[in-house]
């Protein structure tokens, strides 16, 4: 369900947008003098690089227009659901029988 989460694709935006097309220094032993911001994202931060940080906006931007669509829809129904609601209770009828009390 993380595709669901809308940090990941902020985060991963950002970081695209961050360190695509540059170089670092390599401090590890034995590797190449440097090393591409590709390789930080793919190795060490884990980012799905199958598409572009455009993307990754885009999704963002999609999921703030849904969550609005669904949150105009559920002030919408509001009203009708809870009239619903009490409908059926207001249906039914309690009669309640007083007893003989003795003082």
């Amino acid at each position: 369900m993380y595709y669901v989460a809308f940090h990941k694709y902020a985060n991963q935006g950002f970081y695209k947008n961050e360190f695509l097309g540059l170089t670092f220094p390599n401090n590890q032993a034995g590797g190449a003098t440097t090393i591409s911001g590709g390789e930080i994202l793919r190795n060490y931060w884990q980012v799905e690089m199958g598409y572009s940080k455009w993307v990754d906006l885009a999704i963002l931007c999609g999921m703030v227009v849904l969550y609005r669509l669904l949150f105009l829809a559920i002030e919408k129904l509001k009203p009708t659901l809870a009239g619903l609601r009490f409908r059926n209770t207001m249906s039914s009828v309690q009669v309640a029988e007083q007893g003989s009390s003795s003082p």
